[in-house]
């Protein structure tokens, strides 16, 4: 499978700070972010850098290697989620896309990433709250360590993921490299936002969970 270079993975990850900086909102209001399918303030890959991401994430590269299995579905069964994922990229100003208001019970695997399963860090988004309502992370916060997270590729395959530690901070400080950085283990991180509002109506934290393969 084609991997992007050390040197320009390392180049990406400070851009990628800024995934969700403006992802969620309140069920007030969606703000700029929510109305259209991704952030209107935060900055990331460029599409050139994305681009290779994908191309290795996505399982394309030596001749020969069968392109890997995509996700098509996750569940939490301690939740009671269970929800369609969504491929989710860059938008045409470089910002990286996250699901429409309109499909707030639908997460999002972003594939710039690892694929769920593979060696790396596979990444789910999905909102807490939009301008419809409740959304497909809002009992996010309530998961625990060592609960089972399902995701069902295109194969028809389960794979399980154990969590291993949940972590809320500040968009301000978003820790790029622990959430996207290489690993050789078989990772999830699901992505949601938390806390407080802004004066914009816009949760200023992001609550991450991360999983490993069981």
């Amino acid at each position: 499978m084609f991997r992007t270079s050390p040197s320009l993975r390392r180049g990406a990850l400070p851009l990628l700070a800024c995934l969700f900086l403006a992802g969620c909102s309140s069920d007030a209001t969606d703000g700029p972010a929510a109305t259209a399918p991704g952030s209107s303030t935060a900055t990331v890959d460029t599409p050139a850098q994305a681009g290779s991401a994908r191309t290795g994430s996505t399982g394309a590269g030596k001749s020969g290697d069968a392109p890997a299995a995509a996700p098509v579905r996750i569940s939490i069964p301690s939740l009671g989620i269970d929800s369609e994922l969504m491929r989710l990229g860059l938008n045409q100003d470089g910002t990286v896309e996250v699901p429409p208001a309109e499909k707030g019970m639908t997460a999002g695997w972003y594939t710039g990433g690892a694929t769920p399963g593979e060696r790396g860090a596979a990444v789910v988004i999905g909102h807490n709250d939009t301008r419809f309502g409740k959304a497909v992370f809002h009992d996010l916060e309530k998961i625990t360590k060592g609960a089972d997270i399902a995701v069902r590729n295109d194969r028809g395959a389960e794979l399980h993921f154990r969590v291993t530690a949940t972590e809320t901070v500040s968009k301000k400080a978003f820790p790029t490299e622990k959430v996207y950085g290489s690993t050789g283990a078989r990772t999830l991180r699901l992505i949601t936002c938390d806390g407080a509002f802004d004066a914009q109506g816009h949760p200023v934290d992001n609550l991450i969970v991360y999983a490993n393969r069981s």
